[in-house]
């Protein structure tokens, strides 16, 4: 099936049925979660076949469960979501009444990346479900093997009045994204996400990006060194560092670097149980890596792609300080002051997250105040991706839009304002036409 296909089958089933009523979106939520739990273990398979070596448990976790916990956090909150909710009327025009209505967009098409190649496809389906809409999938050609799978299970899930999955390609994927969608949505790198802008742009397509950045891990004085090491190397060896939220750069505050590297060695987090997806991302590290200096934070070997965290110091212009690392390498920063690393953090693209060890709440107040994040978190990485009722989005190079919970439910929602008129008077019916002197003078008296 081509993507355009897929929209088209979608929209004769809109425009014949409407949008989803609410109890068939409850049951569609239900029918998800009951699906990806039973077919976790198959799930999990064909993902470790993908990647050549990914934690099963890291599949069942971030790529099944994350996904029923959000269908059945919508689920239970889903009547109040779509709750028309009153609005106030001024005084002039009373006895109005007015209301917001969300209203489902229509068919939303999502793009998913290699990554969390069940996550990052159906977390936003969950919400596009919950809103009433109906939507066309495209997961990641870099893993063939749980696309394949995800288009046999989802469409008997759901129903291919409500899902379609295409698969294929970078070509596929290109007319994708220049497809009439009622909404897109796109999880990926920052430079494919500005493509799918422009290619979304020509249908004046509204857009959710979900893109990357460098996410930094601040750790100020007042941290306990040997804590902080253990959060980070967590952080980074969850999906060995492929993923958006991963700590990419520890600026290191009022610490010595031998005391870190011997915390970070402490740990016992020093190889992670996933493998680099493929050799094109093991040479881009290593492209990424060319000119610093590496240092091993476990005695721990690496087998194929599987590969030990490094610790990568680098001068400012490397390349390694440029990109998203998106890999089992961690950059390190020492740096004098929290002025210092709030410096560095606002010369860069904001990033998803910013991670904070140590902070007084005045400390946090001031990166609050001077950078822009998609989340600040304390004592910890990675893990708040997983707060179903918490909004997740970025800033500019790192996306817009919010996914997850009602904030992703009003995403894939137009919001409609319904207006019924009170009766025969109101003050404003003063300045109908054809207006007298006495009106006139009641507008420039207004205007005072």
């Amino acid at each position: 099936m081509t993507p355009a296909e897929a929209l088209e089958a979608l929209r004769a089933v809109e425009r014949r049925d409407g949008p989803l009523p609410l109890d068939r979106r409850a049951a569609l939520l239900d029918a998800l979660a009951a699906m990806l739990l039973r077919e976790a273990d198959a799930i999990a398979a064909a993902v470790d076949a993908d990647f050549g070596g990914r934690s099963v448990e890291e599949t069942l976790l971030a790529d099944v469960k994350l996904v029923v916990d959000a269908a059945r956090h919508a689920r239970r909150h889903l009547r109040r979501w779509a709750r028309p909710r009153r609005a106030g009327v001024p005084l002039a025009f009373w006895p109005a009444r007015a209301a917001v209505e969300p209203v489902p967009k229509g068919v939303i098409g999502i793009m998913a990346p290699w990554n969390y190649p069940v996550q990052l496809l159906l977390l936003p389906a969950v919400d596009a479900i919950a809103a009433g809409n109906r939507v066309a999938l495209k997961p990641s050609e870099a893993v063939p093997g749980t696309a394949a799978l995800l288009a046999a299970l989802l469409p008997a899930a759901l129903g291919e009045d409500v899902v379609r999955v295409v698969t294929g390609g970078p070509a596929v994927a290109a007319d994708f994204a220049a497809l009439p969608w009622d909404h897109l949505v796109f999880t990926g790198g920052t430079a494919t996400g500005a493509k799918v802008m422009r290619a979304a742009a020509e249908h004046l397509v509204p857009v959710t990006l979900e893109l990357g950045g460098k996410c930094p891990a601040v750790v100020l004085p007042g941290a306990d060194l040997a804590g902080a090491a253990r959060a980070i190397m967590a952080g980074k060896a969850i999906n060995a560092g492929q993923t958006c939220v991963a700590p990419d750069t520890v600026l290191l505050v009022g610490h010595g670097r031998d005391a870190f590297i011997a915390a970070c060695r402490a740990s016992g987090v020093a190889l992670p149980e996933t493998a680099v997806l493929n050799e094109r991302q093991a040479a881009r590290l290593d492209a990424l890596c060319d000119g610093a200096a590496l240092t091993p934070l476990g005695a721990a070997a690496g087998v194929g792609r599987r590969r030990a965290i490094l610790l990568a110091e680098a001068p400012p212009g490397a390349a390694l300080h440029l990109g998203e690392i998106f890999g089992p390498v961690l950059a390190l920063q020492p740096l004098a002051t929290l002025g210092d690393a709030i410096a560095w953090i606002a010369a860069r693209p904001a990033p998803l997250a910013i991670y904070l060890f140590g902070a007084t709440a005045e400390q946090e107040r001031a990166v609050a105040a001077g950078t822009k994040s998609g989340a600040i978190v304390h004592g910890r990485c990675v893990e708040y991706a997983a707060f179903t009722g918490l909004p997740f989005g970025g800033v500019g190079a790192s996306g817009f839009g919010r996914r997850n919970g009602e904030a992703g439910f009003l995403e894939f929602s137009s919001l409609r304002a319904r207006v019924r008129d009170g009766g025969r008077f109101s003050l404003a019916r003063l300045l109908d036409p054809p207006r007298s002197d006495r009106a006139r003078a009641l507008v420039r008296r207004l205007l005072r």
